[in-house]
């Protein structure tokens, strides 16, 4: 039996809404790097998810969580 194909929000987006986040609070922030990333679990169409910042510039630390529990974290650093 085939597993019916089930789909997720690509993690470009995920980290898109990140950079969003950041520049909300600083303003347009330009060229960035993302030294660390790590998804652990998927993120489904239609899903809520929060994003959390620690830092300032030239560099923040973020969490992204769904009812808690962790969907990504990483560093993103002015270029």
């Amino acid at each position: 039996m085939v597993g019916v194909p089930r789909p997720v929000v690509p993690g470009v987006v995920v980290l898109d809404r990140v950079i969003d986040a950041i520049e909300a609070r600083h303003g347009p922030v330009g060229a960035l790097r993302l030294p660390q990333v790590k998804f652990v679990q998927p993120l489904l169409p239609g899903e809520a998810a929060e994003i959390a910042l620690e830092g300032e510039a030239p560099r923040w630390r973020f969490r992204v969580t769904r009812q808690g529990d962790a969907i990504a974290s990483g560093e993103v650093v002015l270029a």
